[in-house]
């Protein structure tokens, strides 16, 4: 538990023991008002709730004040805790005080509950802030010591990085001189070596312009059987897709012609039927006239055949005009 913590406890404590003590006021209002006024002259009867308000005020300061110092680690001394139990003895006589007088022990028993909560409240919220308070003081004690001890390293690490700079720089130092000798000694033999490397220099010069022709001419006709294959793959996907546009073609063919075998049979099946014996359903009848219509034949032949009537079975004859079904010439006819 870090600091974090302990102060979200201390807050939790606080609200409740605020929330308590305002409810022991307001019940100590509302239960000392009346013997108040009973106990005060009848012009002075507004003054009733002075009393109780004066000694919950009181205790307002102490449990305000006592919540303070506990947060600073102070101490008052013996008089807040006078005035602690003195607050509390009087808000308690004060609400059991209307009930003992008749001798209710069941209402001196209840009405000494939210006093005697509030003198338990008081001081055990007093011991727990005193305690809060030195869990406080540790954690910011221990946050420290590890702060401090953090320090500690981060400088002992920065003088064991400034202890391995000075190493550092004494071993290059050492390599540095090592490194001029060596350079001496070499250039030496750099001179001796300075004509044959001239000569290796032109050797490797002719082989490379050598082999660099050669890979030139290599990679012109690497691109040139490359360039043959591609046209050869483009003419070949070409012709491929040619042959699939073809069947594609077929196939389209083959399927409406298909579906217009599979149409003038049904057409013909509802004409074959003959007239009507009885009133065919509106689907059924709106089919036969469709494929009468197709077929060019008369309206009255088409009422014939689905068993409606001749105005019905026109109307239907001007709906396919409408929607752009063509009509033969013997059905102009008979139309006119």
């Amino acid at each position: 538990m870090n600091a974090v913590h302990v102060r979200s406890a201390e807050r939790a404590l606080s609200a409740g023991m605020w929330l308590i003590v305002s409810g022991a006021m307001l019940y100590s209002v509302l239960t000392v008002t009346p013997l108040m006024a009973v106990h005060t002259p009848d012009e002075w009867d507004w003054t009733a709730p002075i009393l109780p308000l004066v000694v919950d005020a009181a205790v307002v300061i102490v449990v305000r004040l006592d919540s303070v110092l506990a947060r600073l680690g102070g101490h008052a001394g013996g008089w807040p805790v006078a005035l602690r139990w003195m607050t509390g003895a009087m808000t308690l006589a004060l609400n059991i005080a209307a009930s003992a007088l008749v001798g209710d022990l069941v209402g001196v028993a209840v009405h000494s509950v939210a006093p005697l909560l509030l003198i338990v409240t008081a001081e055990a919220g007093l011991a727990y802030r005193r305690a809060l308070t030195a869990a406080v003081l540790a954690v910011e004690a221990r946050e420290q010591g590890e702060r401090l001890a953090r320090e500690r390293a981060v400088l002992e690490r920065e003088e064991a990085r400034q202890q391995r700079a000075r190493e550092r720089r004494d071993h290059e130092a050492l390599i540095a001189r090592e490194q001029r000798e060596h350079e001496a000694r070499l250039l030496r033999e750099e001179n001796e070596r300075q004509d044959r490397i001239r000569r290796e220099d032109r050797e490797r010069a002719e082989a490379a312009e050598r082999a660099e022709r050669e890979d030139r001419e290599r990679r012109e006709r690497a691109l040139e059987q490359r360039e043959r294959e591609r046209e050869l793959r483009e003419r070949q996907a070409a012709q491929q897709r040619e042959q699939e546009a073809r069947e594609q073609r077929e196939r389209e063919r083959h399927e409406r012609r298909a579906r217009t075998e599979q149409a003038e049979r049904e057409r013909a099946a509802l004409l074959a039927a003959g007239p009507a014996a009885e009133k065919f359903p509106e689907d059924r009848a709106r089919a036969t006239v469709q494929a009468a219509f197709t077929a060019g034949l008369p309206v009255r032949a088409a009422a014939e055949l689905t068993g409606w009537s001749i105005g019905w079975t026109s109307t239907r004859y001007q709906e396919l005009r409408d929607t752009g079904h063509a009509a033969s010439p013997v059905l102009e006819g008979a139309a006119s």
